[in-house]
């Protein structure tokens, strides 16, 4: 003899409980430490500000600790890519380390671009751990007027 079992609906919870559930569950708590609070998710991922104005788009990484030297940017079929790697520190045998919060690593961006960016005016400055890129736009160059004539 088999016997068939219904899914009862889940109790019912108050706005409290949901929300009590949402951030004390194991899994979430996991991926917000994780990836958000530690630096890992910014060493992967540097925090990225672009601005637009009539003439060009400005790009700004934040990524201290670094020297122009370990950049590379590249732009092909439209994908702007900003890399840095950084080769880790060696370490002094006369030393012992106490603590260690933060450390180097390399980390890898993309952006598409429109076709309004000019890619043979794209510049690059490294100041105070902030990467910044400079896209100008293509100069607006309109077609002369037209008059079509109705037959």
């Amino acid at each position: 003899m088999t016997f068939v079992k219904f899914n009862q609906a889940p109790a019912v919870k108050s706005f409290g409980g949901l929300v009590e559930e949402i951030f004390n569950n194991a899994g979430f708590n996991k991926a917000w430490k994780d990836d958000f609070h530690t630096h890992d998710f910014y060493g992967a991922y540097p925090p990225v500000n672009i601005t637009e104005t009539k003439d060009a788009y400005q790009v700004d990484l934040l990524v201290p600790g670094l020297s122009k030297e370990d950049f590379k940017i590249n732009l092909e079929n439209k994908t702007l890519t900003i890399s840095a790697e950084k080769v880790a520190e060696s370490k002094d045998e006369n030393q012992k380390q106490l603590r260690r919060e933060f450390s180097f690593r390399s980390f890898k961006r993309s952006f598409t671009l429109n076709e309004q960016v000019d890619a043979e005016k794209i510049q690059a400055k490294y100041d105070n751990g902030v990467l910044k890129l400079q896209l100008a736009k293509k100069e607006n160059v309109q077609d002369a007027a037209k008059v079509i004539v109705v037959e």
